[in-house]
């Protein structure tokens, strides 16, 4: 396409009425942003018989007035006193399974299995009232004042002979839990929910207007810290605030219907409370829900009681142990910071400091963690080392920049470990990896034979090498050849972040320009196309037009590619200064359509919830730097509106990673079409979705697995492949919350249902640092 149809064809389509984003523009801006203070981070933990309990088979717990919390289990009772760091078996209690726990003040009240009694403990674990109980009794209530049916099956009260038992007029019930406020009581039981008014028992029929539920088989029932009265049963929850009620299921957002249990948060002015299930728990406030479920935040999905504090600190009764999910005060800094600790102590591979995920011996033991090397070094370190850049540029923190300054020594030496030794590649190339020669040659295992069967099985277009790990030139290092295009989009969009952001010398910045300009040169000696070593182009960094535009095997790659040259070349122009790098983009747009490539897409897609989320991470990140520095207007706009569409795909994954990306190179951006005006901003929730995913980032990077396809709150997408993972959204449209999946980098797919994997790998937090320094950077996260 000629320039003058090319602008034509712009102005038609968008132009931008705000100077936001004047090109190379690098001063944070004030924009959109959202204040974030203090929050409330889940952090897990796990107790069994290492940490004192008698066993592992937890039936009950319950949390004290001081602060204590008691165990009932399958062998005995156990307190973990105020402070202390394990639990107590209380032997003067007996073996017996301890099946209910009723807390009393500083007491709890025990039932026990067997004998069938009911054990009062003071608070220094001494039973001091004992009485026999009903060998079905599943409540135990020690205060008189609380008003029961004549005929409770299930209760035992102890007989205090100085007060009276309250008792109420009203049906024989089966009871299966109670809730006691300020006055009067509420039952859960098999005949139904039940109150206790006037003296007498009222059961409760809900409606909301939408549903009514005769209800039966109440499982459980609980007064919040506002008030309003909660019940749970197979098919759902509900609760009563004042004469209101709602009722809820899958179709409101609860994640489970089959809910067992169900405990308030202790005057939590919210009113959140937490429901058991059989596969996991749920807090919410009847409007929001936070599921739990997996090894990263439960010992046993099957939760059979549910203690609470009035911290917000929650005790879960497992088959495999008890469980707690803390609530720890922390900023979006102070995650930060963690996540850098955690990168120091296990994540930097060999002395440059290659940062990647590492396996772990034993399931989430991070002790017994090794580090591996993986095809992607150069991607995962660029990204990391972006994150330093940004924070550096927000922060002004000088360790950031000492951070950003080794990842650039570690990714400049890539272009530089491939030049001489046994294979040598040509000038630029870089490599994937590199290993120490010292340790076991990864060729035995990378062999001719894996490839051809890779390709015979799984990517016809597979290179097939004699040799994918050559040495250096000194001998020290293998380095990994074949070299993908998701790499140096990698290498790219870290050198122009360190350039503009990091250098602060002439010398600093002739570095970046020296390593930048190899790489292009390269790619312009071989007809933009990376060669490896062999004299044979890579697999999968090809942009040549020959390729993109005319070859049947290239056509899904077309938009990508094309957008990712245009971004080098971009980087290239602006970091070294050179003009034959902007001509020869000038080029691929007037000649080979590659403005054109862009604005048909960057991935094959059959819209939301489609396409490899592998394509958004390298397409986002280079839309980001080519929006930067493109200084054509007629070009800039055709980036913009390819980048929209490009977003309107990824808003529904809550990424802020991909959030981040988009608005801080097109908020203030508006179309002009023959329809009228559009603005390119984002719009909608997408700042409140990716504060909130930052918030919500599990500090547990191990791939635990996490099982969401049989939840009720969720569509699965159809599919014409019966054996393909199941994937779907929430029914608002959207993705799962990022704490309810697995997961290691932005490139995953966060549609597919079901993931992680069995507790034997770890990610590094790069995928928290990298989004939250950007949001910092444009001003959307203010702290």
């Amino acid at each position: 396409m000629k320039r003058p149809a090319l602008a034509a064809l712009a102005a038609l389509i968008v132009s931008f009425l705000s100077p936001a984003l004047a090109s190379g523009r690098r001063e944070v801006r004030d924009g959109p942003g959202e204040d974030v203070g203090r929050f409330e981070q889940d952090v897990a933990r796990r107790f069994t018989t290492a940490d004192g309990l008698p066993s592992d088979d937890v039936r009950s717990v319950a949390v004290t007035d001081d602060g204590a919390v008691w165990a009932g289990t399958a062998a005995g009772l156990a307190r973990r006193a105020p402070g202390a760091a394990r639990f107590e078996a209380l032997a003067e209690v007996g073996s017996q399974a301890v099946t209910a726990l009723t807390a009393d003040g500083r007491r709890v009240w025990a039932l026990t299995a067997g004998t069938a009694r009911a054990v009062g403990v003071n608070t220094e674990g001494e039973p001091r009232w004992r009485w026999p109980a009903p060998a079905d009794a599943r409540v135990v209530v020690p205060w008189a004042r609380v008003p029961l049916p004549r005929e409770a099956r299930g209760v035992v009260r102890h007989e205090n002979m100085s007060m009276i038992p309250v008792v109420v007029e009203g049906p024989p019930l089966d009871v299966h839990a109670i809730a006691v406020p300020r006055a009067g009581a509420a039952f859960a039981a098999r005949q139904g929910l039940f109150v206790a008014e006037d003296d007498a028992l009222v059961r409760l029929v809900p409606d909301d207007g939408r549903r009514r539920w005769d209800l039966i088989d109440v499982t459980g029932v609980a007064y919040d810290g506002r008030g309003r009265l909660w019940f749970t049963w197979p098919r759902g929850a509900g609760l009563r605030d004042g004469d209101a009620w709602r009722l809820l299921t899958g179709h409101d957002g609860l994640p489970r219907e089959d809910a067992t249990t169900i405990t308030a948060v202790p005057g939590d002015p919210q009113g959140r409370v937490w429901i058991g299930t059989p596969r996991g728990a749920i807090r919410t406030d009847g409007a929001t829900f936070e599921y739990r479920q997996g090894p990263r935040w439960l010992p046993h999905d099957e939760v059979r009681a549910i203690a609470a504090d009035a911290r917000g600190n929650a005790w879960f009764a497992t088959p495999a142990g008890l469980g707690l999910i803390e609530r720890r005060p922390m900023t979006l800094a102070d995650k930060a910071a963690h996540f850098g600790a955690e990168i120091d102590a296990r994540h930097r591979r060999t002395p440059l400091g290659y940062v990647d995920g590492v396996h772990l011996d034993r399931p989430g033991d991070l002790a017994s963690f090794r580090q591996r090397d993986s095809d992607n070094d150069g991607l995962w370190t660029s990204m990391y080392g972006a994150a330093e850049c940004f924070a550096y540029a927000a922060t002004n923190d000088p360790a950031a920049r000492e951070r950003a300054r080794a990842a650039f020594r570690a990714l400049r030496f890539l272009s530089e470990v491939t030049q001489g030794g046994s294979h040598p590649a040509p000038p630029g190339f870089v490599a994937r990896s590199i290993l120490p020669t010292s340790g076991p040659d990864p060729n035995e295992h990378h062999g001719r034979a894996r490839d051809e069967e890779k390709r015979r099985t799984k990517d016809g277009l597979w290179k097939v090498m004699d040799l994918r790990w050559p040495t250096s030139a000194d001998g020290r290092w293998y380095w990994k050849c074949d070299t993908s295009s998701d790499e140096l989009d990698g290498h790219f969009f870290f050198y122009a972040q360190y350039h503009d952001l990091v250098c602060e010398t002439p010398e600093e910045r002739a570095e970046v320009a020296a390593v930048v300009g190899g790489i292009l040169g390269h790619l312009e000696a071989h007809g933009w196309r990376l060669v490896d070593w062999d004299g044979r182009p890579t697999r999968w960094a090809n942009y040549s037009p020959a390729s993109l535009n005319h070859d049947p095997d290239w056509i899904d790659e077309r938009g990508l590619n094309s957008l990712s040259l245009l971004s080098y070349l971009a980087v290239g122009a602006h970091v070294t200064g050179d003009a034959r790098w902007r001509r020869h983009a000038r080029a691929l747009v007037d000649e080979h359509g590659y403005a054109m490539n862009v604005l048909q897409g960057t991935k094959p897609h059959l819209g939301v919830g489609t396409g490899n989320q592998s394509d958004d991470e390298m397409a986002f990140m280079s839309f980001y730097d080519l929006l930067l520095y493109e200084d054509d207007p007629a070009l800039r706009v055709i980036y913009a509106r390819a980048f929209a569409q490009a977003w309107a795909l990824e808003a529904p994954e809550r990424s802020p990673l991909f959030a981040f990306l988009y608005a801080g190179v097109n908020t203030g951006a508006t179309a002009r079409t023959p329809w009228g005006e559009v603005d390119l901003s984002p719009r909608g929730a997408w700042l409140t979705d990716a504060v909130d995913t930052l918030r919500r980032f599990p500090l547990d990077r191990v791939d635990w697995p996490h099982r969401n396809a049989d939840r009720a709150d969720v569509v699965r997408f159809a599919s014409d492949d019966p054996a393909a993972p199941p994937r779907g959204a929430l029914r608002d449209g959207r993705a799962l919350p990022v704490d309810e999946r697995s997961f290691g980098h932005w490139n995953h797919d966060p549609w597919r249902l079901d993931s992680g994997g069995d507790g034997r790998s770890a990610a590094d937090g790069a995928a928290y640092l990298l989004p939250w320094a950007l949001g910092r950077y444009h001003g959307f996260v203010r702290e």
